[in-house]
């Protein structure tokens, strides 16, 4: 790895969340100012949402590296799509509590006969819930029956929901969620960073690990990063982690801008990276009243969307078929063209050439190209999104 050709102490770009390699960029200086008003209140819920790869995780782990373990007991779930019942046991286990059986109730008496002896030992408790847009909307309500729990009018739990963009739509629009919406104290959404935070970012994870300046970097590259990765920390680590391998490769002591063009390239073609630096906001969450009736139940998943796009896209052959079609009229009207220019004595026939059939045709190539564009970007995204999924559940399991 380019980590021994550089002379680094560790690997500066890893994707894992790690709270030593921190970096308070603007958005995360504010995220952490409301986590730190939030839980200086000991109840209720704070809410920190952000893009995929936005540094929540990270930021996360930076507070409870703060946190004196004496005064506060943290326990941290990472869901899948549970619903009330199964939350409530994957809870119990994060506290350490062992359940027998799959009983609901024995459950929820044991969490809270937990939280009042850590409340008596002088302790708060903290449940962290990450990927929490995957949750159901009764698993959401279990969560805020458990802030019910109180020792006298001391609240025993606090929850920090950490989550992508569409879960700050539905806890602000859903008519469902109004009493969890009630409880929340204190909320933040993580911005990418600033086009300007983007150099100082990749220097302090360099720094983190021993950089003393080797390998040096064109200022250009900074620029061309966040033009690149929209100014997402984990973006900017896939980059900048092939970047530098391919540094070490070449044996370059200087980084340049046409090295960052050529890993960006490769990065394209293998589809590690997606496309579009910026993920298209969901549609909000309409009240119920305004919502249209569907004829079925239709899988509303982005991946779903992604491979049901791809699967509508016209395919190649309709494509080469149109204009086949189209190259057929305008060989016809050339040939008669070229007879009648070299005076011919027996002139062929004028083809009548039918002039808004090639229009028409010309149009219908014009769209197919469109969505033969649109199918390659949206084939891309999704080989794009089943390679974070699959980074993620490789986090999970280290």
């Amino acid at each position: 790895m380019f980590d021994d050709f550089y002379g680094l102490k560790g690997k500066p770009f890893q994707l894992t969340p790690d709270a030593s390699f921190y970096f308070e960029s603007g958005t995360h200086r504010k995220a952490l100012s409301y986590l730190s008003y939030g839980l200086a209140q000991g109840e209720g819920f704070v809410v920190i949402t952000g893009e995929v790869g936005a540094g929540k995780s990270t930021l996360v782990a930076h507070l409870m590296a703060t946190i004196d373990p004496a005064r506060l007991t943290a326990a941290q779930v990472v869901t899948s799509s549970l619903d009330g019942e199964e939350i409530i046991h994957v809870i119990a286990q994060a506290f350490g509590l062992m359940i027998e059986g799959h009983d609901k109730a024995a459950a929820l008496g044991a969490i809270e006969g937990f939280l009042h002896e850590e409340a008596r030992a002088g302790r708060r408790c903290l449940l962290v819930v990450d990927e929490v847009q995957n949750l159901s909307i009764s698993a959401l309500e279990e969560l805020r029956m458990l802030s019910n729990f109180q020792l006298g009018a001391h609240p025993l739990l606090q929850t920090l929901l950490l989550g992508q963009p569409e879960f700050r739509d539905l806890i602000q629009l859903s008519p469902q969620l109004e009493q969890l919406r009630q409880r929340v104290i204190a909320a933040h959404h993580l911005d990418a960073m600033q086009p300007a935070e983007v150099q100082p970012y990749v220097e302090h994870r360099l720094s983190c690990v021993g950089w003393q300046g080797n390998p040096s970097f064109d200022q250009r590259v900074f620029a061309e990063l966040y033009e690149a990765s929209g100014g997402v920390p984990r973006r900017i680590n896939q980059i900048f982690n092939r970047l530098m391998l391919l540094g070490a490769v070449e044996e370059r002591t200087r980084i340049d801008a046409a090295m960052l063009q050529q890993v960006l390239a490769e990065l394209a073609d293998d589809t590690a990276l997606p496309l579009s630096t910026r993920r298209p906001r969901p549609e909000p969450v309409r009240a119920p009243g305004n919502l249209p009736r569907p004829s079925a139940q239709v899988d509303a998943s982005p991946a779903y969307q992604a491979v049901a796009a791809a699967e509508a896209a016209p395919s190649n052959a309709d494509f080469e078929a149109a204009l086949a079609a189209r190259d057929a009229q305008i060989s016809e009207l050339q040939q008669a063209v070229l007879e009648l220019a070299n005076g011919n004595e027996h002139p062929a026939p004028v083809v009548s050439v039918d002039n808004g059939a090639v229009d028409a045709l010309n149009q219908r190539i014009e769209e197919l190209e469109a969505r033969l564009v649109e199918q390659e970007q949206t084939v891309r995204h999704t080989l794009a999104m089943l390679v974070e999924w699959l980074e993620a559940d490789e986090q999970i399991a280290a």
